[in-house]
């Protein structure tokens, strides 16, 4: 009996420093990626659902990879609060800096938080989120969604001679893209009391909900639909989808604009199913890693880093396909 409780509490005490061990050695490896000398970027990314976000992440991995440094990314999944989760577990890898492209521009506020508390610094991608530059995060990049917004107004006025029944479908609730991409086209079309937006719904940037919603929509008000301005291709692409099965033309019947310029919609728009499509250029390797250094450096960034987008319509869209994402 004594040899039998003596072997157990051996044994209990084998396990014991088993764990010890083992949680030193996951400490030690912890601190040897952050001190190895390579510097860590993680990137959180909301989501690989569409082409838009696959090309984001692959441009910067590209230039991670031509720059040596090391980049971490995260899937969100297109939750919040998963992108908070994975945010926080960044700053427990101890990672370097950390790109955040919001999901929701409400609701990032424990992952910035997380980061300022450990010292990391975090540039906002793409999508901006509550808080300050320079005290919350060092600087947002991307484009200006508002000047989207417009100029996708002010083509549409022009092709309808200001008169159009608009379906506008929306991206993400909340999304500062969809907030200001709304914003900038009803500025646009404010001058013009024949445009008209007889219904705005969420398509979430998808493809699939995009068609959903647009059969919905045709169902609700058929003929009354002239216009459809949507925020980005994907959902325009759906949309145009479920015009041609309710025997509605899209290019003729249905005039189309939407955002992003990715490549099935340049071809659409050599097919004549879209009009035109504002460029929101995704390939922000080159700029985020030039903005990276420059915070490595000490350098003072501005709180925006805007970049210049093209505009395609029927005038140019064959020349860009072919490197289009």
């Amino acid at each position: 009996m004594l040899l039998h409780r003596a072997i157990v509490s051996m044994w209990r005490r084998a396990v014991v420093l088993a764990l010890v061990l083992i949680g030193a050695a996951l400490a030690a490896g912890a601190c040897r990626r952050h001190d190895s000398g390579a510097f860590v970027v993680g990137f959180s990314q909301m989501e690989h659902n569409n082409p838009w976000r696959l090309a984001q992440t692959a441009s910067l991995r590209a230039e991670a990879a031509r720059r040596k440094y090391e980049l971490v990314v995260t899937d969100a999944q297109g939750q919040t609060s998963r992108q908070v989760s994975q945010v926080e577990d960044l700053v427990a890898r101890r990672v370097n800096l950390i790109l955040l492209a919001p999901r929701e521009y409400e609701g990032l506020a424990p992952a910035l938080q997380a980061a300022k508390e450990a010292r990391i610094p975090v540039i906002l991608v793409d999508r901006e989120a509550e808080g300050r530059p320079g005290e919350d995060y060092v600087t947002f990049l991307g484009s200006n969604f508002v000047q989207q917004g417009q100029r996708a107004g002010e083509w549409l006025a022009r092709q309808t001679g200001g008169k159009a029944g608009i379906v506008e479908l929306t991206g993400t609730s909340g999304s500062s893209v969809a907030i200001d991409r709304a914003k900038g086209f009803r500025d646009a079309i404010a001058a013009y009391p024949g445009m008209r937006i007889i219904a705005s719904q969420t398509g979430d940037f998808s493809r699939a909900m995009g068609q959903s919603v647009m059969q919905n929509l045709i169902q609700a008000k058929g003929r009354e639909i002239t216009a459809l301005y949507a925020h980005n291709d994907e959902m325009a692409l759906g949309a145009i989808e479920a015009l041609k099965a309710a025997g509605m033309r899209p290019g003729a019947d249905v005039t189309v604009i939407s955002v992003d310029g990715e490549r099935a919609a340049l071809e659409a728009i050599v097919r004549g199913d879209m009009g035109a499509t504002v460029e929101s250029n995704p390939r922000f390797g080159p700029l985020a890693f030039d903005t990276i250094e420059k915070v490595r450096r000490g350098e003072r960034v501005p709180p925006k880093i805007l970049i210049t987008d093209k505009f395609f319509d029927r005038s140019n869209a064959a020349q860009f396909v072919a490197e289009a994402f």
